[in-house]
This record gives C-alpha cells, structure tokens and sequence, in this order.
C-alpha cells in the first residue's frame, strides 16, 4: 500500500514540475522579446544619428532626412512601448514562485482528496482466484425476483383497444371457472403479457408448466423466467436462473435460454463465462434467428470484459434451406386434431411426423440442427438403437463441421446415446 502512495504523489509532483515548466518557458519567452525589443531599439538611435551624418556630409537632402528622421522616431516609440510593456515588476519574481509552489500544492492534495472520494484506500488488487469468489458472493447474495420488481418503478400500461381488454376479460374469467384447462392458460399467458399485466402472466405460465408436467419443454421454462427478467427490468434474479437452467437442462442449445444465462453471468461478475456462452450461441445458431440481435450488439463489450484482444465477431451459420411439409411439423389442423386424441393415437402421430423427417434427411440431407432434432425426438421415443444410428451417419457427414458436431453431441447426451 505505501507504494502505491509514492508512486502516485511521485507522479502528481511529476505533472506539477511539468505545469511549471511551461510556466518558466512562457518566461523565458517574455524575456527574450524584452531583449528584442531592447536591440530594435538601440538600432533605431543609432539610425537616428546616422541620418545626422550623413546630412552634414551632404549626401542626402534635409527633405529625406527629415522623412527617416519620422519613420525611424515612430520605430523608436513602438519599440520602446515593447520594452515598458514586457519589463517586470519588481514583485514578479516572488510571485512566481507562488504561483509554483500554490501549484504544486494544489496538485498533490487534489491527487489526494479526489482518490479518497472515487478510489477505495486500502483496497488492493484482485487475482482471479479472489475475482472468482467475490463473483460467487454476488451470485449467492443478490436480490430475489420479488424485491428487484419491488425497485422497479412502476410502468404506464398499453393503451389497449377496448375491444381486445374485453375479450382478455372474459378469457380471465372461463380460465378462472376451467383452472386445468391447458390451452386456455396458455392465451391467458400470452394476453396477459402483451396487456403488460406480466404478474399475472407469470402466473398463468407456471400453472402451463404445472399442467405440462414432464412434457413441458425448454420453451415454457425459458418464457417463464422471459417474463421475470422482463418484469425485473432486466435483472435475472435467483429465481428467473433457475427457469434457465430448466430449460437449458431441456435443451442445451435454445438461443433465447443462452442469451438470458450470458445476461446473468455478466451481470454477477462472470463476463469471460458470459463471453464463451455468446460465442457458441452466435457460431451454433442459424442466420436470422431473432436472439442474435442482441447477443451481437453486445459481444464486443463482453469480449473487452472478458480481455478478449482483437475479437472478431463470427458469422452465424447459414439458415436452413425452405424445407418441404414433410418437415414443416403439424399443421394448424392435425394440432386441432391431436387436442382430442388418445394417448395412443398423439404418439403415432409423433412417430408419424419423426419418420417423414428421418426420410426427408435420409433421401435430401439436411442441416445439422435438423439432424439434431430428429436424434432428440427418437430418444423420447425411447428409440435408442435407431437414434444411435443416425447419430453416427451424421458424425460422418459432418466430420469437418465442429460446430455441428458439438450440436450433435448435446443432442446425443440429451438422448442418452454414447459418444
């Protein structure tokens, strides 16, 4: 600590000799135009008296000689006012060094007084091993979903239209008389959010979890804790982290869930962490996809937090081609459909839709998320033979491709299959 305090008054007591410096040589330029003006002067008299002469001696006219008599007196009076203006008063030495030594005061205690009100004394520097401990504290310590909402002022709500507030009105009320019914939960949800009403979102989003149970997927835990961080505005509390894991346990490469968990890690100190997630998701997720927008507005800054040097930012890959219907998914009707199905009859539709995709990628190909999809739907189907087969035909075709290689082995782990 003390050598901190020498080196910082030594550089103060440094930018004070160099304030002076320029002091003494604004001086010194002062001087030098009094001994200027003191020769110009002594030129001139002697021009004076070499007009006399020559008069006398004859070898100019008294008309010219009065002419320069005039010209040179006037040189005379200007170089003299030079002289009188530049000459220094007698306290001027004193009070230059006032000037130096009030300067140099001022410097080293303002060097003083400012760190002790921006800088923190007695505070040395973090390794990384101290920086990591200090990020897990603010991890384990930071305020809870309920009081970062409680900090947030409170918002003006949309002007709705009067006829969209009624139809949200009576969707509240046959969701209040039918609490298990799934899909009017799942619009009360979305009505509610976009009426602002995001507690009573929330809510009606952890109840399509709840009536989900295990089907319920990544993106009903990543639109849950969307709709905390929207409401903490911004902050992904405890609470809203563990929606994301949830969901990033489900599945590992959801580009809103990556966004969100990048968020938090900068936001507890973690921005190398944050850094590397950013990354991936930008090399991983296709060109277009709606969560890159702010990932690659803020990857620069986290690269430089996360001293990062010179980081160039990657290109997504390249978006899927348009694909056919065999690979569209359900369509609006066979959704309707599957709403009053059996058990029975809902999963042969599944392994319907998963054939159509294995053939299409079979006779077609396809990118390597889509490859990735059809091994996670056969593990759910508790197909692991067949999955472990197209797993391995899509390491081959992908060998020189890392990044798909990485999707297709999250995909494979998600499966349960052996890499």
């Amino acid at each position: 600590m003390l050598l901190f305090w020498i080196i910082a008054f030594a550089m103060a007591l440094l930018v004070a000799a160099l304030l002076t410096l320029a002091i003494v040589r604004g001086r010194s330029n002062a001087s030098q135009g009094d001994l200027t003006a003191g020769y110009d002067l002594q030129v001139y008299r002697e021009q004076l008296l070499e007009v006399e002469r020559d008069l006398a001696r004859g070898v100019i006219s008294k008309p010219d000689a009065e002419r320069v008599r005039v010209e040179v007196s006037r040189r005379i009076l200007a170089a003299d006012a030079r002289v009188q203006e530049a000459t220094p008063t007698p306290q001027t030495g004193g009070a230059l060094g006032a000037v130096v030594v009030g300067l140099t005061v001022l410097v080293v205690a303002g060097t003083g007084v400012m760190y002790s009100m921006l800088g923190v004394p007695g505070y040395g520097d973090l390794g990384l091993k101290q920086r990591i401990e200090t990020a897990r504290i603010t991890h384990e310590t930071r305020p809870s979903q309920e009081q970062a909402e409680a900090d947030v002022p409170p918002a003006l709500p949309p002007e709705l239209d009067q006829q969209y507030k009624a139809l949200i009105d009576q969707l509240r009320e046959k969701v209040a008389g039918q609490p298990d019914d799934l899909e009017g939960q799942i619009l009360l949800a979305h009505h509610e959010a976009q009426s602002g009403n995001l507690k009573a979102a929330r809510a009606a989003q952890t109840k399509v979890i709840a009536l989900s149970g295990d089907l319920a997927g990544a993106e009903e835990y990543a639109q849950l804790s969307e709709l905390m961080i929207v409401a903490a505005n911004g902050y992904v509390s405890p609470q809203a982290e563990q929606a994301l894991r949830t969901a990033l346990e489900k599945d590992p490469t959801h580009g809103p869930a990556r966004y969100y968990w990048g968020l938090m890690l900068v936001q507890t100190g973690r921005p190398d962490l944050a850094f590397q997630i950013w990354d991936r998701t930008i090399r991983q997720s296709p060109e277009g996809s709606p969560w890159l927008d702010p990932i690659l507005a803020g990857i620069k800054e986290m690269a430089w937090l996360a001293g990062v040097v010179d980081y160039e930012v990657p290109v997504p890959r390249a978006a899927a081609p348009a694909l056919g219907s065999a690979l569209a998914g359900p369509s609006s009707e066979e959704i309707n459909a599957a709403a009053g199905m059996s058990a029975e009859a809902r999963q042969e539709m599944i392994q319907s839709m998963v054939a159509r995709l294995s053939d299409r990628l079979a006779t077609e190909g396809g990118s390597p998320d889509e490859w990735a999809r059809l091994i996670g739907a056969l593990g759910v189907l508790d197909q692991k033979d067949r999955a472990q087969e197209i797993y391995n035909e899509a390491k081959v075709n992908f060998a020189e491709d890392e990044t798909a290689l990485a999707m297709l082995g999250e995909a494979a782990g998600q499966a349960g299959l052996e890499r």
